[in-house]
């Protein structure tokens, strides 16, 4: 695992083994520290479950991430190698974190509601549903203004949280860095998916290596939405689902749309026999069972 982490971290151009052990919080919520520490989190958690990323998809029947979250799924699923998903995301990374610099922007979830008044206040007020995440819970994005006059008048019956991110993700605002990544992906190598792999753009199965990989770039400006994904899984009669480190959020939210379903929030050593055990009860047996990744980004 060191020698993986030392060609991670210079694929990524950042000392991954620092900032993911010694660097504080301040450190790492910078999102081109964040982005890329996220993902070598989920590749090193999915190396250790299934003795190597490129594995995985012999231990699994579905694979889905979460906005940045995709990249590890793309790795899991063969379609980017963990070298070339790492160089990507670090430039995503640092692209987004300069779109962000140029406009005073950020995010806000919103719990409960009504669904389609939701919708409709966040569309009122200019700014974007930039995560659907099902479960009563929908994020707004967009400048500070605008983000201050939804507060003063929030949709009927739902709470507003303030998010603590670097800018307004999965919007217009980060078309610079949509640019960027898509310049890098043109020369990136995509393989085929070797396992059911699930897009954020409208929660389907993508067979093409190529159009996982456009569809991920696109992303950088659209909406994630995580309540398709969930819907899909759903559909295919998923038994178990594990999340890879970030984890917790993901379960949270399946807790609710996958009743029955087996759930196991990876965050540390301790998880990985667990892992293991509902791996080996339910991969390969129909229904299917699943895998995902989450972030804040």
């Amino acid at each position: 695992m060191p020698e993986r982490f030392d060609t991670w971290s210079e694929v990524a151009g950042l000392d991954l083994v620092r900032y993911g052990t010694t660097a504080d919080a301040d450190e790492i919520r910078d999102t081109a520290i964040a982005q890329p520490l996220l993902v070598a989190a989920g590749f090193a958690a999915a190396t250790a479950l299934f003795d190597g990323v490129g594995d995985a998809p012999g231990s699994i029947d579905a694979a889905a991430g979460h906005s940045v979250g995709e990249f590890t799924a793309a790795g899991i699923a063969g379609v980017l190698t963990p070298e070339d998903a790492l160089r990507l995301v670090a430039e995503r990374g640092r692209g987004m974190a300069a779109a962000a610099a140029l406009a005073d922007t950020g995010m806000t979830a919103v719990l409960g509601g009504d669904r389609e008044q939701v919708l409709a206040a966040i569309d009122a007020a200019g700014l974007t549903p930039a995560n659907d995440n099902g479960g009563g819970q929908i994020v707004a994005a967009g400048t500070a203004a605008q983000l201050a006059a939804f507060a003063e008048a929030p949709p009927e019956r739902a709470r507003l949280r303030p998010l603590s991110v670097a800018g307004a993700f999965h919007t217009v605002h980060m078309a610079p860095a949509l640019e960027r990544v898509r310049r890098l992906a043109e020369s990136t190598p995509a393989a085929d998916p070797r396992t059911l792999l699930l897009s954020n753009r409208d929660g389907s199965a993508v067979a093409g290596g190529r159009d996982y990989l456009d569809r991920m770039v696109a992303q950088i400006t659209s909406p994630v939405r995580w309540d398709a994904c969930t819907a899909t899984l759903a559909d295919l009669g998923v038994t178990a689902l594990i999340e890879l480190p970030p984890a917790g959020t993901l379960t949270g939210l399946a807790k609710r749309a996958l009743r029955g379903v087996e759930l196991l929030a990876f965050k540390s050593p301790e998880d990985l026999d667990r892992a293991r055990q509902l791996v080996k009860e339910h991969a390969g047996a129909p229904p299917a069972s699943a895998t995902a990744e989450g972030s804040p980004s």
